[in-house]
């Protein structure tokens, strides 16, 4: 029955015939694709089944406080042959022990001695693990809550113009923070922080910057931490001191939840509004591209991310609801 009504149609108007069935594939397609969820225009579903089909997972998280907090305040003016300022920022009161032409084998090695031997809980430990495997080292006691700057610099006898061409087998600086206190280290679950540093040298003219950090736990493990990536819906103020990768964990609650700072986008502090609605709050990080840029409402209508358009696999908020309800009467 269906097929003579086909041919009649046809036979009478053979153009609105193929339009006719066009338009019959194209929804049938769309409901295909919609009842898999591959990637469907939401405006051809209802807002049940977008939010439904695109939830993604929630990575449970653990809230620690880092005590360590570590800043290079004139990146600039950083060589091999002047040295380098560092401005720790610490909750306790900390050593900071700085070794110069550190082995990059070695320090990797200690790291994973940290998890499988013994706990790197003090400068004397790090230095049984990397076998004496660096250049010079210097050492500064850091106050709680101290933020002086601190001057590192190689000897002149040293003799030490560049570390050699890319790839090195030394690091130009590795920076230790370790609590001073034995009780502080039972108190807190983070008991140091490594923070590789580039200087510019003769042979490798990149600006001074922190590379990687790394927070060691008491309980055998050690994190690599990653920037995060947010949304910058106003220019940032300007600085003439400050560039991509100056700082290490960068202020405020960044810089407490130890979140590391290497691009602008964190010092941007009107940049809070959604990318989508423009309205809620920015609080969820999506993973595993990082950008931090939905909000609670939203979050839920995406298994892409709205910015780079890279599959979610994980995401986090960066506070919880109890937290936000919290601050709501402050900011008012």
């Amino acid at each position: 029955m269906a097929a003579v009504f086909l041919v009649t149609l046809y036979e009478y108007s053979p153009l609105f015939y193929i339009a006719l069935v066009s338009v019959c594939f194209l929804v049938t397609s769309a409901l295909v694709l919609g009842w898999f969820g591959l990637g469907v225009p939401v405006i051809l579903r209802n807002s049940e089944e977008a939010e439904s089909s695109t939830r993604v997972l929630k990575k449970r998280m653990r809230q620690v406080k880092n005590p360590f907090g570590l800043e290079i305040p004139n990146p600039a003016a950083a060589s091999v042959t002047r040295g380098v300022t560092l401005t720790p920022d610490c909750l306790e009161d900390c050593v900071l022990t700085c070794y110069w032409g550190c082995n990059v084998q070695k320090l990797h090695e200690a790291l994973q001695k940290h998890v499988y031997c013994f706990r790197i809980k003090t400068p004397q430990a790090l230095e049984d693990a990397l076998y004496n495997e660096y250049l010079y080292k210097q050492q500064h006691f850091i106050k709680r809550n101290d933020k002086a700057e601190k001057y590192c610099q190689l000897p002149e006898d040293a003799q030490v113009v560049d570390f050699g061409p890319v790839p090195r087998a030394r690091y130009p600086l590795v920076a230790l923070l370790t609590l001073a206190d034995e009780e502080d280290r039972e108190i807190h679950d983070i008991i140091a922080m490594v923070a590789v540093i580039h200087i510019p040298d003769e042979s490798y003219r990149l600006s001074c910057r922190i590379l990687y950090q790394y927070l060691l736990l008491a309980q055998g493990q050690y994190h690599d931490l990653k920037q995060l990536f947010m949304s910058a819906n106003s220019p940032a103020p300007s600085s003439s001191d400050t560039f991509p990768g100056e700082s290490s964990t960068g202020t405020g609650l960044l810089e407490k939840a130890g979140v590391a700072g290497d691009e602008p986008e964190l010092q941007e502090e009107n940049s809070k509004d959604c990318v989508v609605c423009q309205n809620g709050p920015v609080n969820w990080v999506l993973l595993p591209c990082r950008h931090t840029c939905l909000c609670d409402g939203c979050i839920k209508y995406f298994q892409q991310c709205p910015m780079c358009r890279q599959f979610v696999q994980e995401s986090f908020p960066l506070c919880s609801k109890k937290e936000q309800d919290e601050d709501e009467p402050t900011h008012v």
